[in-house]
């Protein structure tokens, strides 16, 4: 009986360590899936000076979007752009060009979230003098040429200024829409002009 006994104890210990080896290879083990830094939040690119054109099947240029800085995300496929511009360019229209602080886009920049002084600038045309749109905050749907914000907008056109609360905005009908709380003073074309007293 005692040599049963003696033999117990090293078989014992012998199994505890097999099965302690074996959890630890497989609780330290990560699937192939978590090394590919798909789970952290980090940049795998950061560009300066950044530059991209969008153009349609025929090749004409639909918009450009520059930024001092471009940080992309594999893990959401997004991308943070720094002191970002905007630019609808056409052949027919004024250039309307859109600039804020920062923006985070898509993975294709078909929506763009603009934050931090965001301004719209559409260029003087004809009769129409320059208009400028500033809010804290805005969302471009690049595709459809759409925008919107549900902050604050101010909208000044010449002496004219409008301002309100949300705001829809079409790029290629160049239209603004505000959507509540609208209040402004509008100069119009017909009035006389007053002369300056001498």
């Amino acid at each position: 009986m005692k040599k049963w006994s003696s033999a117990v104890l090293p078989l014992t210990i012998m199994l505890v360590l097999v099965a302690l080896t074996a959890w630890l290879r497989f609780a330290t083990e990560l699937p192939d899936g978590a090394r590919d830094g798909r789970n952290r939040h980090d940049p795998d690119a950061i560009l300066s000076d950044a530059r991209g054109h969008k153009l349609d099947a025929d090749g004409a240029l639909l918009y450009r979007i520059e930024a001092a800085e471009v940080r992309h995300y594999p893990d959401d496929e997004t991308s943070e752009l720094l002191q970002p511009r905007l630019a609808y360019v056409s052949p027919a229209k004024p250039t309307v060009t859109i600039r804020a602080n920062e923006a985070r886009a898509t993975a294709k920049a078909e929506k763009v979230e603009l934050s931090g002084q965001v301004e719209i600038r559409r260029a003087a045309s004809g009769r129409q003098a320059a208009l400028l749109a500033e809010m804290p905050e805005l969302t471009v749907l690049t595709e459809e040429k759409r925008g919107f914000t549900r902050s604050k907008v101010l909208i000044t056109q010449g002496p004219s200024w409008v301002q309100g609360v949300g705001m829809q905005v079409d790029h290629g009908l160049q239209t603004y829409v505000l959507e509540s709380q609208v209040r402004g003073e509008i100069e119009s074309p017909f009035a006389r002009k007053k002369k300056p007293k001498t």
